[in-house]
């Protein structure tokens, strides 16, 4: 089995320039592929399966429900960047949409902060960074986690676990709902933060991002092409879907 692609630290433009180009229907389009199939394996996975643990099939449904939710957020975060729809309206009604629907994200908070990652990537003023010279995941994680989530969202959590396990079976709505939110979380700042970011930078690495090299198989199950850090970084207009570009060869 080969090895699964590393990191490498990009020095000088390594990034194929890829163009803006109009999103026409088609950020929408991926957008709502996303959030239905979320929406509709979730439906199906509380209400009527059945999972027999004795059997791989429920661990992989975990698995596809985890990359759906990765999904959620990876479209909020297209919104915050304005590439899901050139309609600001529509575009930021999906972004809302997407995170409330992840663990209750607040997409207009949310936005400031992920700019500001932007703006100061791996500074003691990057909501997202902590101590990159010798990061801690755990440590790390914690931070990352204590800028984000919020009291509130905890609350609707709650509340909204004790509604759906008067509904449906317990075991269900734990293992298909929680759960993924979870390991989604975990994956999100594994791939698209810790990953990318941790460690020290060439002072010609002006993103201070490394990039997971081109698997492109890889990189989307992994985190949906965000493992090419350093060329969202370098290009932000471009929406996930399109990121997987700039590793093609020239």
């Amino acid at each position: 089995m080969p090895a699964l692609p590393t990191y490498a630290t990009p020095v000088a433009e390594p990034a194929i320039r890829v163009p803006p180009a109009p999103l026409g229907y088609r950020g929408i389009g991926v957008a709502g592929l996303i959030i239905g199939s979320w929406a509709a394996l979730l439906t199906y996975l509380l209400a009527w399966y059945q999972p027999d643990w004795r059997t791989p099939w429920p661990y992989l449904l975990v698995l596809l429900q985890t990359h759906l939710y990765t999904g959620l957020f990876i479209t909020a975060h297209d919104a915050m960047h304005g590439v899901v729809s050139r309609r600001k309206p529509l575009n930021d009604a999906i972004g809302t949409l997407a995170a409330g629907l992840f663990a209750y994200n607040w997409f207009p908070r949310m936005l400031p902060k992920h700019h500001a990652h932007h703006r100061h990537v791996a500074t003691e003023h990057d909501p997202d960074f902590h101590d990159g010279q010798h990061p801690s995941f755990l440590r790390w994680f914690v931070r990352f986690a204590w800028n984000y989530v919020t009291v509130a969202q905890v609350l609707l959590m709650a509340v909204t676990y004790n509604v759906l396990k008067y509904f449906f079976p317990m075991a269900n709505v734990v293992a298909f709902w929680m759960l993924p939110a979870v390991l989604a979380t975990l994956q999100l700042f594994y791939f698209g933060t810790y990953l990318p970011h941790r460690g020290e930078h060439a002072p010609e690495n002006p993103h201070k991002s490394r990039s997971q090299l081109r698997h492109h198989i890889w990189a989307f199950f992994s985190c949906y092409f965000f493992g090419y850090h350093y060329e969202h970084h370098d290009q932000p207009y471009l929406p996930w879907w399109r990121l997987w570009r700039t590793k093609e060869v020239k």
